[in-house]
């Protein structure tokens, strides 16, 4: 029963990962409804208050800000999902296959579109998403829906994650501009002793050791969607 900030991090921190809001998706979410649906049980939570301890959308912001051990990012069947420093080593040695970027491009598995992207975020660091655009090449109208998707490409794969947010200039932080995400790369965000940890465990043990976890949060889950769920 959330009422709070504290109390969702709490409850992240000991399932171990969850979809964002607006449903569990078959699998698991601890807020699963969204900003124009009513929570199955009383509590204070509000979408859109700009209240940090009860608005679920500043606690997107507030772990990356505020914490070391929990990724938000599009993880999850292309959509946002949380994932704590924990369990994040299961889910790259499930996806990665103990893989590194470049053997991934070669055998065909990254696009082309999702390397320039890449290439751009591993030399420059932590960077907002409309730099990393123009920095890539990606700057007709026509290229934003391949830049959208390399960038979910990215994530889901789990080689890019989000870090925080950024506006173009200090006038639009003052006003009602949307943020521009920023993204850098999950080594840059949780160190390298993540693909350490996640090179010491085989994709197979990894994929069963999630699957056990989903069940204990949601025993009805079904195979398919643990497949698609734990794969990407």
């Amino acid at each position: 029963m959330i009422q709070n900030y504290n109390d969702f991090v709490e409850t992240l921190l000991s399932a171990g990962f969850s979809m964002a809001y607006g449903g569990s998706q078959g699998i698991y979410s601890i807020i699963d409804w969204s900003w124009d649906e009513q929570p199955t049980y009383e509590t204070p939570i509000a979408f859109h208050t700009g209240n940090p301890e009860t608005d679920p959308w500043e606690w997107r912001m507030r772990v990356l800000d505020e914490r070391n051990d929990i990724a938000y990012a599009k993880l999850f069947f292309k959509k946002s999902g949380f994932i704590t420093k924990e369990w994040y080593p299961y889910f790259v040695a499930a996806r990665r296959k103990r893989q590194s970027f470049s053997e991934a491009y070669e055998d065909g598995i990254i696009s082309h579109a999702a390397k320039r992207v890449y290439d751009v975020v591993a030399e420059g660091g932590a960077m907002p998403t409309h730099l990393i655009r123009q920095m890539a090449g990606f700057s007709a109208k026509e290229d934003k829906a391949a830049f959208d998707r390399a960038l979910t490409e990215l994530q889901m794969r789990m080689y890019l994650t989000m870090c925080g947010k950024a506006y173009k200039t200090a006038k639009q932080a003052e006003g009602n501009c949307w943020a521009s995400t920023v993204l850098c790369t999950m080594e840059h965000f949780f160190g390298d002793d993540i693909i350490e940890q996640a090179e010491k465990i085989t994709a197979e043990s990894a994929v069963q050791k999630i699957k056990e976890q989903i069940l204990r949060l949601n025993p009805s889950a079904q195979d398919k969607k643990i497949v698609k769920f734990i794969h990407g």
